[in-house]
């Protein structure tokens, strides 16, 4: 027979995976919620009394993994988009481009470490021979972390993971994404709206994809007055990536001069009080 000596297709599918700190759980020993999850869920049980403090420790823990693990990184950019941008699409490409661009100027690249855009980031930093960091994120659909990712940290709770890109990134790129890209953008738009973080640079690469979102912040969110027009100065829209790195570039050369010259400045204050003394 014509198929006699080959080898059966296999009928395994995927099971379901999820890493927890150096343990691995598949298939059935996956729990059904997420540990976050659980913790914001006030439908819990009676025993959150006893639990929460000591989630705590697991939240400070998270904390003390991610500066360990990140505090040596440098200068890096962290850069957002879909986890289901297609391989063989333009968005793809652009991903790949944006993390040789970012290699080539410097930075190291963070992104969440999953499939899709953020692959792309990765992919394209760690073939340019840079730094490639992967801050993975506990999910009920859970995504491992991307063959690309040379530094990669799991977290269990959004609220940690959100703080280690802001921390060690010196500005966010983001490309067309959903939900949690959303997410990702209008947190670093609220934390330099309130100056919880200064001199940092939002860069939106793709016109045709965000310009409707840009269109509805300048139409009713603005004419409703929930929003100044300098917070809309806040992001900068562009299609070319290499644009979207001159401008962390530029932003970042301002940020220092900047601080040089505060410097000086307290310097000759300084100076002119002991000189006077």
């Amino acid at each position: 027979m014509a198929d006699e000596g080959r080898r059966p297709e296999s009928s395994h599918r995927p099971r379901l995976e999820r890493q927890r700190g150096p343990v691995r759980l598949r298939g059935d020993q996956v729990p059904l919620s997420t540990t976050d999850q659980r913790l914001l869920d006030s439908r819990g049980p009676s025993d959150w009394v006893h639990t929460d403090p000591w989630r705590v420790l697991r939240i400070q823990s998270e904390f003390v993994e991610g500066f360990g693990a990140l505090a040596e990184l440098g200068r890096a950019v962290s850069v957002f988009g879909s986890a289901r941008t297609p391989a063989d699409s333009p968005e793809y490409a652009m991903g790949e481009e944006l993390g040789r661009l970012l290699v080539d100027a410097g930075y190291a690249v963070i992104t969440g470490g999953g499939p899709g855009a953020m692959e792309a980031a990765n992919r394209g930093a760690s073939e340019s021979g840079g730094v490639s960091v992967g801050l993975g994120i506990e999910l009920p659909f859970e995504q491992s972390m991307n063959e690309w990712v040379d530094l990669g940290v799991n977290f269990r709770y959004f609220f940690a993971r959100k703080t280690m890109f802001v921390k060690y990134s010196v500005g966010f790129i983001v490309l067309p994404g959903g939900f949690g890209t959303f997410d990702e953008l209008f947190e670093a738009l609220t934390l330099v709206q309130t100056q919880k973080v200064t001199q940092f640079p939002v860069v939106l690469v793709g016109r045709a994809y965000w310009q409707g979102l840009l269109d509805w912040l300048r139409g009713p969110v603005l004419e409703g007055a929930k929003v100044r027009e300098a917070d809309l100065k806040l992001i900068t829209l562009v299609d070319d990536p290499a644009e979207a790195v001159q401008i962390i570039v530029q932003a970042e050369a301002d940020r220092d001069a900047g601080e040089q010259l505060h410097e000086e400045q307290m310097a000759s204050v300084r100076g002119t009080k002991y000189d006077g003394a």
